[in-house]
């Protein structure tokens, strides 16, 4: 484990403000780098800034903090072959681990411990050709799926691909969320209660409690 390497934008430990683990106190992993530009990104500074860390020094800081929820995210960190045995590190110490993974990066290697959070790319992200479906085969009952939403073309997108896919019954959770600043919530609200969708809105709690463009949070 100590030859693997990983590229780290950051590391801290905060409310978890997503998924339903949200309100949750959890470590995250930032990893460095990603392949996609969605049109609202809010982590433009994990595309390039880091610095190099040993897996067992990155495992070491976030079993510090005494948490027993760890998140991995990026950027995109299914990207650096590192992420694997950083994810078998925190499993085998008890930590329940949620991996923060697009729909565009293939999620069959991850240990089917890890509970994967995938976000499917709606086409106001402008990368909704690169989602990878073959990644809904790798979907189990822990999983969960998020759509976040910029407009009704975005949240008609969604609709249709939780049919499409019968995704309901295959997860624990669907999860909409607006993209911060651009859709207003209660618009999202009112269409999920019109249309009674089995879904779960989201608000970016971490972005309601501290400064929207705040880092390590």
């Amino acid at each position: 484990m100590t030859d693997h390497r990983l590229r780290i934008n950051e590391i801290f430990f905060s409310i978890q403000g997503e998924s339903t683990w949200a309100g949750r106190p959890c470590a995250f992993v930032r990893l460095t780098g990603c392949d996609l530009r969605c049109s609202w990104c809010d982590t433009e500074h994990a595309f390039h800034e880091g610095r190099t860390m040993a897996v067992e020094e990155v495992a070491a800081q976030l079993l510090g903090y005494g948490c027993d929820l760890a998140e991995v995210t990026g950027g995109e960190p299914l990207l650096q072959p590192g992420v694997y045995p950083l994810i078998a590190r925190l499993l085998e110490a008890g930590t329940t681990v949620l991996v923060e993974t697009s729909g565009a990066s293939d999620v069959s290697r991850l240990d089917p411990r890890a509970i994967k959070v995938m976000d499917l790319k709606c086409p106001g992200s402008g990368e909704s050709a690169r989602n990878l479906w073959s990644n809904l085969e790798h979907l189990t009952p822990r999983d969960e799926v998020k759509f976040v939403i910029a407009d009704r073309a975005d949240y008609e997108w969604a609709c249709a691909v939780v049919r499409r896919h019968n995704l309901a019954p295959r997860v624990n959770a669907l999860l909409m969320s607006c993209v911060f600043g651009r859709l207003e919530p209660a618009l999202l609200a009112g269409w999920i209660l019109a249309d009674r969708l089995p879904v779960r809105m989201q608000l970016q709690m971490h972005k309601h409690i501290w400064a929207p463009d705040a880092r390590g949070v």
